[in-house]
């Protein structure tokens, strides 16, 4: 059991230290995130330790459970091919732009509208499409506005990943979690949606209490437009992203798996939208950006904690852990601790590793372990950067945007927002079960 603990502890260390300090390795003109690639090592490292075997890996990869870490990657990969085709046409930029015109010249309003714009959008696409999509509209906006940035960049980091919780879809980590489980779309639903609608609304009171004086200055109005030129490519794009939201919602009753309904949904768009240009003659250019944007790094980050995590179960540490953190009601020791271990090692390992833990105690226990584990993936993003990928992603699409929003600025209001935030949550779900 040392030398797991000893590779996994330093595994943790060297990501945080990539995240912190060196994030992207430059070779000639390209740009590489290095938090994948210290997982990658982190994996072999297990391998040629024989913490666990080739042959157990790569049963993993093709057993045929809820589980498998490549069937979440499709379900993930398919669902942000669609929120990406919607981004890359301008939908998305189209509905910021139409909220900051109703506000007018009031920063209160203008809040108000982008935390709802932002929430509405995180559950029924993704909360890293979101982060993406509205953090440079943000700066920008704000830039020509003459008003200060902050407040909506950490309402809209924070929105984005409390929202993410209604649905199943809305993060990675939930897909993982319900499915270890083997949680249903509508199961889901009906235990998220209250703990979600409340925790929301006691964020976006918090939020005001802390950015109130500072949006009381008056926006300087622009006249900026933006129209959407692919009005056929909208259409397409949002009955497949509506049609496979109904069938993922329906998937357990109709027998399908829901990791094949949104790849047989993104392939769909795919076939459409080449049949569409072909007609009308039109560049490929949205479609083939779409596919360009997705998060391939992903990939070997997700595969490399999951050997990882499987090779501390192998060793008996989730067992252990297990033990730890059981309880009569286990609610609020799960919780906390996802909150605080997603920020030790990231929100995704963090849920691959906890799904391995309750398989103790009753099945209720089982289940309220798993759904407060969710809520600490969640919220736990937005504490420190490390929290989660959208973290890292948001703190370096800022950098490139010039806005100083360093580490202390991020934990200090992540500190404001998400303890009060995870306390609701939690507290209502201790209610519900």
């Amino acid at each position: 059991m040392v030398i797991v603990l000893v590779i996994a502890i330093l595994t943790s260390l060297c990501l945080i230290a990539s995240v912190l300090f060196f994030p992207k390795l430059k070779i000639g003109k390209v740009e590489i995130n290095t938090y994948w690639i210290v997982c990658i090592v982190g994996a072999l490292l297990m391998i040629i330790f024989r913490q666990i075997s080739f042959k157990q890996v790569g049963h993993s990869l093709i057993e045929n459970n809820s589980i498998n870490p490549l069937k979440i990657l499709i379900l993930f990969f398919s669902m942000t091919l669609l929120s990406i085709f919607l981004d890359e046409i301008g939908f998305f930029k189209y509905l910021a732009t139409k909220a900051a015109k109703i506000a007018k010249t009031s920063q209160h309003e203008l809040f108000i509208i982008l935390y709802i714009l932002t929430s509405i959008l995180t559950i029924f696409t993704s909360n890293d499409i979101v982060i993406l999509t509205f953090t440079p509209f943000i700066c920008y906006f704000c830039k020509h506005a003459n008003i200060k940035a902050t407040p909506y960049l950490v309402a809209e980091f924070a929105a984005a990943n409390t929202w993410s919780m209604m649905l199943i879809i809305g993060n990675p980590t939930n897909i993982y979690l319900a499915t270890s489980a083997n949680i249903t779309f509508i199961e889901y639903f009906k235990v998220m949606a209250i703990p979600t609608l409340i925790a929301g609304l006691v964020e976006i009171i918090v939020l005001f209490i802390i950015f109130n004086k500072q949006l009381k200055q008056p926006i300087e109005t622009s006249e900026e437009t933006t129209k959407i030129d692919d009005r056929i490519g909208l259409i397409i794009g949002l009955i497949h992203l509506a049609v496979c939201l109904i069938l993922l919602v329906i998937s357990s009753y109709i027998h399908l798996a829901m990791w094949l309904i949104s790849l047989c949904c993104a392939l769909s768009l795919l076939i459409m939208l080449t049949i569409s240009n072909l007609i009308q003659r039109k560049s490929f250019k949205h479609l083939l950006l779409s596919i360009k944007r997705l998060p391939y790094e992903l990939i070997p980050f997700m595969i490399s904690m999951f050997v990882i995590v499987a090779s501390l179960k192998n060793q008996g540490v989730s067992k252990y852990l297990t033990n730890l953190l059981e309880s009569k009601n286990n609610i609020f020791t799960y919780g906390y601790a996802s909150f605080i271990g997603a920020n030790l090692i990231n929100n995704i390992p963090m849920s691959v590793l906890f799904s391995t833990l309750p398989t103790i105690g009753s099945h209720l226990n089982q289940v309220r372990a798993i759904y407060a584990t969710i809520i600490g993936s969640n919220i736990g993003a937005f504490l420190t950067p490390i929290g989660a990928l959208a973290g890292i992603m948001f703190t370096q699409l800022l950098a490139k945007q010039h806005v100083k929003y360093g580490f202390k600025t991020f934990v200090k209001y992540g500190l404001m927002v998400s303890i009060p935030t995870i306390t609701t949550a939690l507290l209502v779900l201790f209610f519900i079960l």
